[in-house]
């Protein structure tokens, strides 16, 4: 008799499951952020190169339109804080084309949280508060690591002055993958998920800051004061060796986010892969104002299968996507 019918997490998961998501809501209740809910199909979806959306036919009241399935509430969500919101959070129903496995799901629970007026240092902060209150026992201290202080430490490279043919050798001893045809910064990223990543949390919530400037689609970007270096104004936070949370000191310039989304379509008509429809709406309301803060998306389902001690998301899912 087929059992595929049958929940993937235990229903006594689900019950602490619930449990910790009051938690999360009862943590943003005490500090007056506003629970929304925004649509999971939008006009526009993710153009980042890094992301695969999903889209869809839909007769809608303009007649027949591909709607996207959002890769995460970001685009709403930034629309309601133009639209004078105030701070807010959302726990998501979100979708990512092809990414299955121990950490992952096509459909998942985002957590995202924006915060007019902040700035990325007490965001880090509020993250940080956020996680611990979800999680069972301390995970220890905060610690914070430039993004190219890791690869000095673990690969004796600079992330922004190593040669490209040099980064494409590594990238392909490391990896044990033909890199030598890839870009810069899928060379970074390979480096930093198979080296540097497994390392982080190990002793406390480790926090990388200073992404190079093109890590950051939707993200303001600094110089770096040691040489002067575009960066991203973004954080990630690690535990165990999982990613967690990515927050940005959020872009409000509208020009420059179409730029981006233009750039982001040319890099994937270059790799081969299909272009995503740009978010005019989110245009928009950036045009119109939208208040300087910085947000944050965290990956609830990770946080509570480590928090409930489990071996993958889809232990602490009612149904995870069918693997057969």
């Amino acid at each position: 008799m087929s059992i595929d019918w049958q929940p993937t997490a235990e229903i006594a998961t689900l019950r602490e499951r619930a449990r910790l998501a009051g938690r999360v809501r009862a943590f943003f209740a005490a500090r007056d952020v506003l629970e929304v809910e925004t649509p999971v199909l939008g006009h526009g979806g993710s153009t980042d190169v890094h992301l695969d959306s999903l889209s869809c036919e839909a007769m809608t009241p303009s007649g027949q339109a591909r709607l996207w399935l959002q890769t995460s509430p970001e685009f709403h969500m930034k629309r309601l804080l133009a639209a004078g919101s105030g701070p807010i959070f959302q726990l998501a129903r979100s979708f990512r084309d092809g990414e299955v496995g121990k950490r992952h799901n096509l459909e998942f629970t985002m957590l995202e949280w924006y915060r007019p007026g902040f700035s990325l240092a007490a965001l880090i902060d509020e993250t940080d508060a956020l996680i611990r209150e979800v999680l069972p026992d301390d995970p220890g201290p905060q610690r914070r690591h430039r993004y190219r202080d890791l690869f000095r430490e673990w690969l004796a490279i600079d992330p922004f002055t190593e040669a490209l043919d040099g980064l494409r050798r590594l990238a392909s001893t490391q990896g044990g993958l033909d890199m030598a045809d890839a870009q810069r910064d899928d060379c970074l990223d390979l480096l930093m998920s198979l080296v540097i990543e497994p390392t982080l949390g190990r002793e406390g919530l480790d926090v990388v800051i200073d992404y190079p400037a093109s890590q950051a689609a939707l993200a303001r970007r600094h110089q770096d004061p040691e040489d002067g270096a575009w960066v991203a104004s973004r954080f990630e936070v690690y535990l165990h060796g999982l990613e967690l949370a990515n927050g940005y000191d959020e872009l409000t310039d509208a020009s420059e986010q179409q730029a981006r989304f233009h750039e982001d379509n040319s890099a994937r008509r270059a790799l081969g892969k299909p272009e995503v429809d740009v978010d005019e709406r989110l245009l928009a309301a950036l045009r119109s104002g939208m208040p300087a803060g910085s947000g944050v998306a965290l990956g609830l389902d990770r946080l509570f299968q480590l928090a409930l001690g489990t071996g993958s998301v889809a232990d602490v899912m009612a149904f995870a996507t069918p693997r057969t």
